[in-house]
């Protein structure tokens, strides 16, 4: 007898739907699984004859082969184990073919019977959609997750014993009702927490307006990370297509919560300077998103910039530039999202005094040259603002806060963004960041008075093709901030003064 359960495997941070085959057949028993199953694919033979002897259903003493179709895709974690089970009792007479039609499943086995949470369980809900399927069956942990995917019904089960229950008639499964983001948490405190530095909170609004990167450089103390940290409370939430990308990533990382319905809130990540190769952009085996993918839609934070090996940084040329990560491994190529405000923070000098207006500084020219080469001009070419940080003194400190809330800077970026989105319409993008050449010409055009302004900024600067254009787009944003249907003179001379180390180097 044969049985064919769909169900889907992870690829990346996508899934494509897989049908397990199950067949009984006369014979010495034996349990085989084929079609590539690695690691935890294979030890679910042991979960599920155990799941089903507690359960009350052992397999029957024959040969068993279940195929994993196709079987030329690696197939990996535990979410097989479900399916594998369901496709046993199907050959063995306890459920009827024709109750399982139409249905998916996906979810990890205990030894007692009782079914447990997987990763990546938005991906796999869409795989199994792809497939043809219309009703699906998780875990309860993955409920929440799983209904935030138009287009599919979507139950739980909490053992064998309630799912076979449901398809012989003898009980019943709820129905997950579909999901919305969930409320957005405060997080990073206030703008106005942050004592002066009103250039650079002019620039955290310009960089949240229109998804620019930014680099802040000042001394040990001056409040750069305070600033990075306050990016996250200025940018608007999630809309649900970005909000599906987010949980996708992280759910495939195993970093949703399970059970607990996702946030509208865009993720802020921060690594430390040690980070890895594989940690930053992605791999590992079995492959898994790096910091970049997991930053997707919202802020990658570097402090201490210089300190990360420059190979590192050198990887982050490909996703600043395309906001896509492409990984090439000898089994296939690997897209991960990594569409997201790049922040980076640092001193001007080794001992970070330099250009202070005291005389702590101990570095010379070679010493300073040095430590600002540890970031490569390619690199700093992709970021759209340097803005200094200066020190503050005793009076700017107990001083009163100054300059607007978190929430009147975020009202007015949600301003700024809306006038965007209606640009754009309903393509891919988003934000004047992610401008292309020919959007650029379109939307950023210029009168001639504001041409020969950047020529000259051009000339005396020694500015890149790429430097000029994302001049351009950052004074497209500062003309939609003040709803201005062109970029004029003031605009362009304001973004220029945000090219901190081209103006130094």
């Amino acid at each position: 007898m044969l049985s064919r359960i769909p169900t889907a495997a992870l690829r990346g941070v996508d899934a494509l739907p897989v049908r397990v085959e199950v067949s009984l057949t006369p014979g010495l028993p034996t349990f085989t699984v084929v079609g590539l199953p690695q690691g935890a694919v294979r030890e679910g033979r042991e979960r599920v004859v155990a799941a089903l002897k507690h359960a009350g259903w052992p397999p029957p003493t024959r040969r068993i082969t279940v195929n994993l179709a196709p079987a030329d895709l690696r197939k990996e974690g535990s979410g097989f184990d479900l399916p594998i089970a369901v496709g046993l009792l199907v050959v063995s007479g306890v459920i009827e073919p024709e109750r399982v039609d139409g249905w998916a499943f996906v979810g990890e086995l205990g030894l007692d019977g009782r079914l447990r949470a997987v990763r990546g369980v938005l991906s796999l809900v869409a795989g199994c959609r792809d497939g043809g399927a219309t009703r699906l069956i998780v875990p309860p942990e993955n409920a929440a997750e799983a209904a935030l995917l138009d287009g599919v019904e979507v139950r739980t089960a909490r053992s064998l014993t309630e799912l076979v229950a449901y398809f012989t008639g003898a009980g019943s499964l709820p129905v997950v009702p579909p999901r919305v983001a969930g409320a957005l948490a405060p997080r990073g405190g206030d703008l106005r927490e942050v004592r002066g530095q009103m250039v650079a909170k002019r620039a955290l609004e310009i960089a949240a307006a229109g998804a620019h990167n930014l680099l802040l450089v000042g001394p040990p103390g001056a409040g750069k990370t305070l600033l990075a940290r306050r990016l996250p409370g200025l940018l608007p939430p999630l809309d649900r297509e970005e909000l599906l990308e987010v949980v996708r990533v992280h759910s495939v990382a195993g970093l949703v919560d399970p059970g607990r319905i996702p946030s509208a809130e865009r993720p802020f990540r921060a690594p430390h300077h040690t980070v890895s190769h594989a940690g930053l952009v992605g791999g590992g085996s079995p492959p898994r998103p790096g910091e970049v993918s997991l930053a997707h839609r919202g802020v990658l934070f570097l402090d201490e910039l210089p300190e990360f090996s420059r190979s590192t940084l050198e990887t982050l040329r490909q996703p600043l530039e395309d906001g896509v990560l492409t990984l090439a491994r000898a089994a296939g190529h690997l897209a991960y999202p990594a569409r997201f405000v790049l922040v980076g923070a640092m001193n001007p000098c080794p001992c970070g005094h330099h250009g202070d207006g005291t005389d702590r500084c101990v570095c010379d020219a070679a010493a300073v040259a040095r430590y600002r080469g540890r970031v490569s001009g390619p690199v700093l070419d992709r970021i759209d603002l340097h803005v200094g940080v200066s020190a503050l003194n005793v009076d700017e400190l107990r001083g009163p806060p100054t300059g607007s809330s978190s929430g009147e800077v975020r009202a007015r970026v949600v301003a700024a963004r809306a006038i965007q989105a209606a640009r754009f319409g309903e393509g891919d993008t988003r934000c004047n960041a992610e401008m292309g050449p020919s959007q650029l010409r379109r939307h950023a055009a210029v009168r001639p008075a504001v041409a020969r302004l950047l020529q000259r900024a051009l000339d005396r600067m020694q500015l890149s093709a790429r430097a000029y254009h994302r001049i351009l787009k950052v004074a497209r944003t500062i003309a939609d901030l003040e709803a201005a249907p062109e970029i004029t003179e003031d605009h362009a001379a304001e973004a220029v003064q945000y090219r901190e180390l081209d103006r130094v180097g």
